[in-house]
């Protein structure tokens, strides 16, 4: 009798156990974010002239989105809505010079302080460009306001982007292996003595470039803006993916016990295009085909490190870009010349940039073996989602006032529906609103402005209301807004109701 209750009272401690154990086993989330990359730029969505093997084998065991967006076709908002849930006009948020404030309001929640409240560990491994600092930073000590303060547990950045000073990483608000005998200078607009400036020694540089990318020549590249000092501390180009890819798979076996959150934001496929010499001449597009290869590689080494710690099964990834693809971008890399039969953004029009479908619609992969079956998804979606759908996953109560744009749409990320966004705001130098099939361009007086012009992007600016049906057009060639005007108006009537 006493070895029957000791068996069932044993075997009510383990099932408790079990129970306990399971209800601990959140999955950890990892967002791959590339920069630049189209929509066709992987293999599974039709690249031609470049494989992406890692990417690919993704999207095979996971769910391949076909209508998921960035919520802008720039840079910087898309990051900031990302990560806090709310469109990128509301915070004026456009892209950033290397010294700009950060411009995420720390007082309020964002993605990572509500995955902190839910028990992940946090970290930020990459191009981080959403500013630092309060005004005026000094890169000779730790940077009061960054990633830390917006939910972070660990960074490791690039403070801007890789063709902004200054060109050196930042792991934890401090400036990596800086010689305190060599303190750093940054000047934006006035021109300081330091390194040499790029329009006065073109021939120190790799690849040429446009006016607006001549100041600083660090590692023969010219950069936007002015430096000196620093010499220990910066970074070498072809080197990056390396440093980022060994600092992500770092975080993930450091926290390898607890759920983790690892946002890692790749540097690659914006300019400058430096690939290192183990990718040189491994696509047939040169520089850019090249760097696609690279950002593939920097994938198969976190899904590698995931496998080694047993870890893949129970991991969501979620792998995105921040905005469309984009050929001339400052430097000359022969982009164009050499794109043969590929085109970045497939059948759809626009780019960077750009508010047609290009500018935003994402090559979107999900992969969650343990809950996500393996197929396509045409549910209309959007970035600044995620935050809501992650809370609604977690069973977080997301804080008031946060996160004002963001929807939970969790049964679409996960193939359970595919019903997402009745209505879905697209973020360029105009507005574009989605509804169904339907596609609004909201009309706007002021001209291209000329260096986007330059840029051989149509960034869909018209003075007259532009409305498509993506279904029957969907490179967005022939305006229906005339033959519309019912559809017209209450596409207008919501983007204002969005608006205020």
């Amino acid at each position: 009798m006493k070895s029957f209750i000791k068996i069932s009272l044993l075997t009510i401690l383990v099932s408790i156990n079990n129970l306990a154990f399971s209800q601990q086993k959140k999955p950890n989330i990892v967002i791959i974010y590339v920069d630049d990359l189209g929509y066709a730029d992987i293999g599974v969505n039709g690249a031609i002239g470049v494989k992406t093997p890692f990417v690919d084998a993704l999207a095979k065991n996971g769910l391949n989105f076909t209508d998921a967006h960035s919520s802008s076709a720039t840079c910087t908002p898309s990051r900031y809505s990302l990560l806090t849930g709310s469109y990128a006009f509301r915070n004026n948020a456009a892209i950033l010079e290397g010294d700009a404030p950060l411009i995420i309001d720390t007082k309020k929640e964002t993605l990572p302080k509500m995955l902190q409240k839910a028990g992940y560990k946090t970290g930020v491994v990459g191009k981080w460009h959403l500013g630092l600092g309060n005004r005026k930073i000094d890169w000779n000590k730790r940077v009061d306001l960054g990633p830390k303060e917006v939910g972070f547990d660990y960074s490791f950045l690039i403070p801007a982007t890789g063709d902004r000073v200054p060109t050196v990483f930042l792991e934890d608000q401090k400036v990596v292996n800086l010689d305190p005998n060599d303190p750093i200078t940054v000047s934006y607009g006035t021109r300081i003595e330091g390194y040499p400036w790029g329009f006065k020694h073109p021939e120190l540089l790799k690849q040429h470039t446009d006016p607006y990318h001549l100041g600083a020549i660090t590692n023969g590249i010219s950069r936007i803006g002015y430096m000196k000092g620093g010499k220990d501390a910066l970074w070498i180009d072809e080197t990056i993916p390396f440093v980022l890819s060994e600092k992500a798979t770092d975080f993930i076996d450091k926290e390898k016990e607890n759920p983790f959150f690892l946002y890692f934001s790749l540097h690659d496929i914006h300019q400058p295009r430096i690939a290192n010499i183990k990718f040189v001449e491994s696509s047939k597009m040169g520089p850019r085909g090249d760097v696609i290869a690279q950002m593939d590689w920097c994938v198969g080494e976190i899904t590698k490190a995931l496998k080694k710690q047993n870890l893949l099964e129970n991991t969501l990834i979620v792998f995105t870009s921040d905005n469309g693809p984009i050929l001339d971008d400052g430097y000359l890399d022969y982009a164009i010349e050499l794109l043969g039969d590929h085109k970045p953004g497939g059948k759809y029009r626009g780019a960077k940039y750009s508010v047609y479908e290009a500018g935003t619609r994402m090559p979107t992969i999900v992969h969650w073996p343990a809950k996500v079956k393996p197929g396509k998804s045409n549910a209309l979606l959007s970035q600044v989602d995620l935050y809501a759908s992650l809370a609604c996953l977690l069973d977080v109560k997301i804080d008031k006032n946060a996160a004002p744009d963001s929807e939970d749409h969790l049964d679409a990320w996960l193939g359970k529906s595919k019903k997402g966004r009745d209505f879905m705001l697209e973020e360029a130098y105009t507005y574009g609103l989605r509804f169904g099939k339907w596609k609004y361009i909201q009309p706007k007086d002021k001209p291209i402005p000329g260096w986007i012009a330059k840029k051989f992007v149509d960034p869909g600016f018209r003075k007259e209301v532009q409305l498509f049906d993506l279904e029957k057009d969907p490179s967005e060639e022939n305006n229906i807004a005339k033959n519309n005007p019912n559809i017209v108006k209450k596409m207008e009537e919501k983007l204002q109701e969005i608006l205020k």
